[in-house]
């Protein structure tokens, strides 16, 4: 019997409906979003203070610090002193899980995070990425529930692949990412032999300034390996901290795992013009198009000697840019510039970057005071403008910060559609033109096992037609596989 129960009206936490549940509000289809939506502001502010202490996603994990060399003259692009020809910078990294809670498996099939804290001279500079080079989705509206979609049921607290494969195949800009996550990449051998890629687009200022847009790439030195799902099977019952425990040894053996920092660089005016959106996070820039260039080496050489206080309690966050970085029109982009510092504020405390591991290592003149956990002293004046000797902003030397011209009306849509805009057309090139036959088979065998583990209809059909969509033969193999 067809369910004939009407369907009620998403709602605000006050019960007041809903413009839309994918779509942030935005000044015309590539314009920034606007501070004041407000159902935006909830879902975040109230996804960032579901749980505690642990992180909501990429809980469990850990780190080291290290070092990042600049060994190319990349100034003809960015002022940013961190990466000023020569120089060197003391770093942070922590490399986590997304779904997982703070106990679970390291080799579960899962993205892996990663977030880099570099102590500049200019203030600290925060990178976020994964190993993949995409995102699941390109709104931040949608993020919550994507996170939820992967953890547990309300009623009996199991992760449901049910639930998982009911969010992708009604999203499918999720495509591109679901193909990496199901493929090899899904579980890396160890953190040291999986790619960084910083994903977002950023923009870039030289000291004329002149704008970019940048990509990065932190290519492993060590190798790309990863494990298969037998392989990762078994190390679940041997040692659930694998990774983990891999990185604290081999940094502890004197091995310093290293990775090359390499970007990609599109002009200010190509964006405009490219035959898809450069800054949806779901889609990857071509090396044909643009060729990687090199930066710089991260190298690990020292571990944590308190996990809690140096990597727990480290926070990381997209909106630390330092002049000559800046943001991009990329919506993802946009919405962790708040919610990841939220989260802090919320997990940590109001003066989180009072915290060693937190501090940068260059002169802090700000106005902030009191607070939960402060101390570090205060001193008068504790506003501005004042005529007390306050510090001043220097809007000469930093106040072009980059950005971007916009207009439209406001608006809830997704990206103005571009000729090669789509789902579906990026996830079908890493199947056929990027993995071998072995590699294809293996994504056969992991989507199967997994669409086996419980997907109820019309979850089902709707996952094989999603891959179908990918690719065609592909589909017909996955529902081939969970049939017979």
């Amino acid at each position: 019997m067809t369910d004939t129960t009407p369907i009620p009206p998403t709602t605000t936490d006050a019960g007041i409906p809903v413009q839309s549940d994918e779509h942030s509000l935005t000044v015309g289809p590539d314009g920034p979003i606007l501070l004041h939506d407000h159902y935006l502001i909830e879902q975040m502010a109230a996804f960032n203070r579901e749980r505690v202490p642990e992180r909501q996603p990429h809980a469990k994990g850990s780190g080291a610090f290290g070092r990042f060399d600049v060994t190319n003259d990349v100034s003809a692009f960015t002022k940013a002193a961190v990466f000023a020809p020569g120089t060197t910078t003391e770093t942070v990294i922590r490399f986590s899980t997304v779904a997982g809670e703070r106990g679970s498996p390291d080799t579960w099939r899962d993205v892996r995070g990663w977030a880099l804290k570099f102590y500049s001279t200019e203030g600290n500079y925060d990178i976020v990425g994964n190993n993949t080079p995409v995102f699941f989705l390109r709104d931040p509206l949608k993020f919550g529930h994507f996170i939820r979609s992967q953890k547990r049921r309300a009623d009996s607290n199991l992760r449901d692949h049910d639930m998982q494969w009911d969010f992708w195949t009604l999203s499918p800009e999720s495509a591109h990412q679901v193909t990496y996550l199901m493929g090899d990449r899904g579980i890396p051998s160890t953190w040291r032999h999986m790619n960084l890629y910083g994903s977002h687009t950023y923009m870039w200022i030289n000291a004329a300034g002149e704008r970019s847009w940048v990509k990065y790439h932190f290519i492993t030195d060590q190798g790309v390996q990863n494990l298969t799902q037998a392989e990762a099977d078994e190390l679940v019952k041997l040692d659930t901290d694998h990774h983990t425990r891999d990185l604290f040894e081999s940094i502890d053996r004197g091995e310093r795992p290293s990775w090359t920092l390499k970007v990609q660089i599109m002009g200010f005016d190509e964006a405009k013009a490219y035959r898809f959106n450069p800054f949806d996070l779901t889609k990857v820039w071509p090396h044909a198009d643009y060729p990687l260039i090199e930066v710089g080496k991260l190298t690990l050489d020292r571990n944590p000697t308190d996990n809690h206080s140096q990597i727990e309690q480290g926070a990381w966050e997209p909106s630390n840019m330092v002049p000559g970085i800046a943001p991009s029109p990329d919506k993802m982009l946009l919405g962790r510039m708040f919610a990841y510092a939220d989260a802090h504020r919320y997990r940590i405390g109001a003066n989180y970057n009072q915290l060693p591991v937190n501090a940068p290592t260059s002169p802090v003149h700000c106005y902030s005071t009191a607070g939960h956990m402060r101390y570090q002293l205060a001193t008068d004046p504790v506003y501005a403008p004042n005529s007390k000797g306050g510090p001043t902003a220097d809007t000469a030397r930093y106040g072009d910060a980059g950005g971007w011209h916009t207009d439209g009306d406001m608006v809830r849509t997704a990206y103005t559609l571009r000729a090669a805009d789509d789902d579906w057309g990026q996830a079908g090139t890493l199947v056929r033109d990027v993995m071998d036959e072995a590699e294809r088979d293996r994504l056969v065998d992991n989507v199967v096992g997994h669409l086996r583990a419980g997907v109820s209809e019309p979850v089902l059909q709707r996952a094989f037609d999603y891959w179908r969509n990918i690719d065609r033969d592909l589909g017909d193999r996955i529902e081939k596989g969970v049939l017979q």
